[in-house]
């Protein structure tokens, strides 16, 4: 039996309501993310809407129709200096970890945010002890930038937050120059 395609594309408001459940249960079973109580749609939309206003992606990867996780790339902080900075964000649903679609999902995101004009991409990872958002970083370039210890309190234990970095495109080894 073919297994059906893996398609990586930007998200749309129809794919609203698989992205807040799939946050949802990130939220609520993992600790990749610090959030203690799931967002509602209106609050994914605000935010999704957020990224796209500032001309970054937000994509999902869908098979057979439905959405089995998604990535977007958000600036590392809100200042005007960290404008070549980014900040990737995955997440997958149960079905569709371990088979190489989170690895997909930040391989096309770092492309179009390299597409973009960003220098520089940081993971902020929740838990050190989440090896396979680790894991997809490091095989997708991503070098150890540092530890937070204990920086977070989620399911009555202290959590690390790993950070690593790469650099897109021509990275520092030119000066940066804003896209018109």
């Amino acid at each position: 039996m073919s297994e059906t395609a893996l398609l990586i594309r930007p998200s749309t408001d129809a794919d609203l309501a698989a992205i807040t459940a799939i946050y949802a249960d990130n939220v609520l079973h993992g600790t990749g993310t610090f959030e203690l109580e799931p967002p509602d749609e209106a609050e994914m939309a605000r935010r999704r809407a957020d990224v796209l206003s500032k001309g970054l992606p937000w994509l999902v990867a869908e098979r057979a129709g439905q959405v089995l996780g998604y990535a977007y790339a958000n600036h590392f902080r809100p200042r005007l200096a960290y404008r070549f900075c980014v900040e990737d964000s995955i997440y997958l649903g149960p079905q569709a970890k371990g088979q190489g679609v989170g690895t997909l999902l930040l391989a096309e995101l770092i492309a179009r945010c390299t597409a973009a004009g960003a220098r520089q991409m940081v993971a902020v990872i929740g838990d050190s002890a989440n090896l396979g958002s680790v894991g997809v970083h490091r095989r997708l370039g991503f070098e150890d930038a540092g530890v937070l210890k204990s920086a977070g309190w989620k399911f009555d234990a202290w959590r690390d937050v790993v950070l690593m970095q790469r650099p897109l495109g021509l990275g520092d080894s030119q000066a940066a120059k804003d896209v018109a």
